[in-house]
């Protein structure tokens, strides 16, 4: 356990969490929304810090990030736990679980070790990821710190959930966030994931771009009967052009039964290139179509003058039209954080 970062004691001994945007009031001996956070006699502690559940080196493509070092290993970490309860997830046998687990499943790895790690496999950068990595906020922050001294590029891999506070605390230290809008509407948040206040996720997201100047790619995964009417996914695509930009990558993943949603099918392929079609129509560049490998959307063509940049079968990458963040065929900004560029 370690006494957390960020909060405020109240009267009778509870307390406010600041990591997320739940903003959790916590009596004596009770857990956040989290379950990785407890008050113990007014003073928060962080439950998980160094606690690994999940570790693995991956390409960068996998997060998914395209625009990001592409090609590149990256380091993966993911502990314990969520402060979102998605009907959905894909890692729910890490994500939705007891407290009591941890410590005695895990693996400890302390920050200054999972960078020896990364740097030991070769990988140019480390991320958190598979479950919220805010909810091991402190351990993140401390790992990031020290891989940037070792010239490593940091990602969160996020729900958005982060709070604003948090998000500053870590801001100078990381480089790529990979943000899941998950849909557009109260109804389609509160019934997925039984959150209320889903805007603050745009908040933090434009923050992360503009005030950390983070490199920002927005992932939703296409759920039938859910989150696949033209009204939301153009709600989405809508965002990212005004307050993302244009040159932002969308990516439109395929949805598989999980967890508790197996009674709705995988997601039509023809879905998917709809979604695509109307991120096109909104007026961005970028629109990647995941979790179908093989598919002619998961290229990157340039938009100025239509050249191959980048093909990917799967997680198979092969750059052939770069020149550094640039098209080398047209000198179009193609919105690249490349090697020499981590921030």
């Amino acid at each position: 356990m370690l006494v957390a970062l960020l909060y405020k004691k109240l009267s009778g001994s509870r307390v406010r969490c600041h990591t997320c945007q739940w903003q959790c009031t916590i009596g004596p001996g009770k857990l956040g929304v989290c379950r990785m956070y407890q008050n113990s006699d007014g003073v928060l502690y962080n439950l998980n810090y160094a606690d690994v559940s999940s570790v693995a080196v991956d390409p960068i493509e996998k997060k998914p990030l395209f625009h990001f070092f592409p090609g590149s290993r990256v380091f993966s970490l993911g502990t314990w736990g969520c402060n979102f309860h998605c009907k959905h997830c894909q890692n729910w046998q890490i994500s939705c679980t007891d407290p009591s687990i941890v410590g005695r499943s895990s693996q400890t790895i302390s920050p200054q070790d999972a960078v020896a790690m990364a740097k030991r496999e070769r990988c140019q950068g480390i991320a958190w990821t598979y479950n919220e990595p805010a909810i091991w906020f402190e351990y993140t922050l401390d790992s990031a710190k020290i891989a940037k001294k070792q010239d490593l590029y940091t990602v969160y891999v996020t729900n958005g959930f982060i709070s604003s506070e948090a998000l500053d605390k870590i801001g100078p230290y990381l480089d790529g966030y990979c943000v899941d809008v998950k849909g557009f509407t109260d109804s389609l948040y509160q019934d997925l994931a039984t959150v209320t206040k889903w805007r603050g996720i745009l908040d933090v997201t434009e923050r992360a771009k503009h005030k950390w100047g983070m490199h920002v790619e927005v992932v939703t995964n296409v759920i039938p009967t859910m989150n696949d009417d033209d009204e939301q996914l153009e709600g989405i695509a809508t965002w990212i052009r005004d307050k993302l930009g244009e040159l932002t990558p969308w990516h439109v993943s395929r949805f598989y039964p999980q967890y508790q949603m197996l009674d709705i099918p995988a997601t039509p392929i023809a879905t998917l290139e709809r979604a695509y079609d109307i991120g096109k129509k909104v007026g961005l560049h970028f629109v990647y179509t995941g979790n179908v490998p093989g598919h002619d959307n998961e290229k990157t063509m340039c938009y100025s003058c239509g050249n191959l940049i980048i093909g990917r079968t799967g997680y198979h990458t092969s750059i052939v039209g770069l020149d550094g963040s640039r098209c080398r065929f047209c000198g179009a900004d193609l919105y690249m954080r490349v090697e020499g560029r981590s921030k």
